[in-house]
């Protein structure tokens, strides 16, 4: 089974892009939680993923509440700039969900006090950078638990 990749109201349409190019070359499925920032068929979300968003396992949630409802007890692990844990310490298994947060905010705070055991951070080594592109973290983070996996 595959690793999920969740971005919860995402807003940067090639972010998007990028991400499901990323999803497809790992062998994810991406996982869209509404509101977007763009319109799905937005053609710089086209763009950046290229010819291959035709090839993309994607779902698409109408809220925050329906994807949680959905997928109801399985194995999660939330990113977010406020982790305290490494991301090298996620004990990745088959099937799990990362869950990234929107571009310009993250993760609701909601979200982070809720599953604060499970919230994990990617070090930025310098006080001049507050956090790290969306594509590039997700694209840490699923390799790692593709590394794991092995």
């Amino acid at each position: 089974m595959p690793l999920n990749i969740v971005l919860i109201e995402p807003e940067i349409p090639t972010n998007t892009g990028n991400i499901g190019r990323l999803s497809l070359a790992s062998g994810a499925h991406l996982h869209l939680v509404k509101p977007l920032g763009f319109a799905i068929n937005d053609k710089r979300v086209k763009r950046a993923g290229l010819d291959y968003w035709q090839h993309l396992e994607l779902h698409i949630y109408d809220s925050v509440q329906d994807f949680f409802e959905t997928h109801k007890g399985k194995k999660m692990a939330f990113l977010s700039s406020h982790g305290t844990n490494d991301y090298l310490s996620i004990t990745y298994h088959e099937d799990m969900f990362l869950v990234f947060g929107k571009e310009s905010v993250g993760l609701p705070k909601t979200i982070t006090d809720k599953y604060s055991d499970s919230l994990f951070k990617i070090p930025i080594h310098t006080p001049h950078v507050r956090s790290l592109n969306l594509a590039n973290a997700v694209s840490i983070v699923v390799y790692e638990g593709l590394r794991q996996l092995r």
